[in-house]
């Protein structure tokens, strides 16, 4: 359903590109007018990764151009600028340690060492309201995939997997001590229910007075609502908080792909508007259940979006209620971000950081999403140059 009065403008070209010069205008310009080629895309992702198995120079290149766009730093010390450039506009900081897909103990247990020290960092800094991490980050894939499916383990598996455990405890462990809010990430499916198990278990121990533990659902999933009113069903009856993000979600081709190789029903909605009938039903339950649940919206839907800040006037919550956040990646969907926060609403952008070569599979998947997603590149492309023209006049 389209909302019969916008209460917030998402077209004020002005407030969401404050931030930017017009040097900076201009290079976002060019860096979405290559994201709406699909060819170049694709052309582009083969031709960065031949780059680096070469070692030809090309990160000079990257660092000045979609890095620097879509990612805070290379490390947390680096993100301090990011962080502070977003807060002078109200806006709060997720920092993402985005290293995904590694295989060995020794990179897990850094990687579950960085993501604490994001916690502390959190604690220490009012700007940066949660940490977030992705379990494919502390534990390897495979291995997960057959938890989920609770196949039969080797010893060394067991015990494997007993150390991943381990690290997803001492990460919302610390949040708990901290009282810093942990959301963890969504994956495939096939690996999602041995993080949904964890997640219940977590949220029961460390829940009690605050949601520190939060899970991620993917709404591009047809049995998503169903997921969630359950858990929050069980997190009802065990007399602990509900804390979660949703977004719409990034795994769809694969999904499809893998449900009709190995024969099985697609996971996925059937269409683009089944999904978004699921995010905005889910959005009215949350907010009929205010006081149980604690969630974050991350969207770059304008819909979405406007749906949330109506139903907050209409339920006469304050824009700041302390259990709502609403969310966007860093470097994009600023015209969403930069005017809710105006109107003082809670907003955080995700801010990923990390070297330049282990940013590139998120890297890759920001340019294919944004030449994907109907029209996202379009979108802000023809909100720059309308800041442009309005700049010149």
């Amino acid at each position: 359903m389209l909302l019969t009065h916008n209460i917030i403008d998402f077209n004020n070209s002005e407030i969401a590109f404050r931030n930017k010069s017009n040097a900076d205008l201009r290079q976002a310009h060019l860096l979405f007018k290559v994201m709406n080629n699909a060819g170049l895309v694709k052309t582009g992702k083969h031709l960065i990764n031949l780059a680096f198995a070469i070692h030809f120079p090309v990160k000079g290149i990257l660092r000045n151009t979609i890095y620097k766009h879509f990612v805070g730093g290379t490390s947390i010390e680096d993100c301090a600028k990011t962080i502070e450039k977003l807060a002078a506009r109200n806006v709060g900081t997720i920092l993402d340690f985005a290293v995904e897909g590694e295989e060995r103990d020794d990179l897990f247990d850094a990687t579950c060492a960085e993501v604490i020290r994001t916690i502390e960092i959190a604690h220490n800094n009012k700007n940066v309201p949660f940490s977030a991490f992705k379990i494919t980050g502390i534990g390897r894939f495979d291995l997960l995939a057959k938890v989920s499916e609770k196949a039969q383990l080797t010893e060394e598996e067991s015990a494997e997997y007993k150390r991943v455990y381990d690290r997803v405890e001492s990460i919302f462990k610390r949040g708990y001590e901290l009282s810093v809010p942990v959301l963890i990430d969504a994956e495939h499916t096939w690996i999602q229910p041995v993080i949904d198990n964890l997640v219940m278990e977590m949220m029961a121990k460390y829940n009690k007075e605050k949601a520190i533990v939060q899970n991620t659902y993917q709404m591009y999933r047809h049995d998503s609502i169903e997921r969630l009113k359950q858990h929050h069903k069980e997190a009802l009856a065990g007399g602990f908080k509900f804390g979660l993000k949703i977004v719409r979600g990034a795994y769809m081709e694969i999904e499809r792909a893998r449900a009709a190789e190995m024969g099985y029903p697609s996971p996925i909605q059937p269409d683009k508007p089944a999904t978004d009938r699921d995010f905005d039903e889910i959005i009215r339950y949350f907010v009929d259940n205010i006081d149980t649940i604690y969630f974050m919206v991350a969207t770059h839907n304008e819909n979405s979006s406007q749906l949330l800040a109506q139903l907050i006037d209409e339920h006469g919550l304050p824009h700041n209620h302390p259990h709502i956040y609403f969310s966007q990646l860093y470097g994009m969907s600023d015209h969403i971000t930069f005017n809710l926060a105006e109107k003082g609403y809670n907003v955080v952008k995700y801010v990923p950081y990390g070297e330049i070569k282990t940013m590139m599979p998120y890297l890759f998947r920001r340019a294919e999403e944004n030449t994907s997603v109907k029209g996202q590149s379009s979108r802000e492309l023809k909100l720059i140059e309308k800041e442009m023209k309005r700049r010149k006049r």
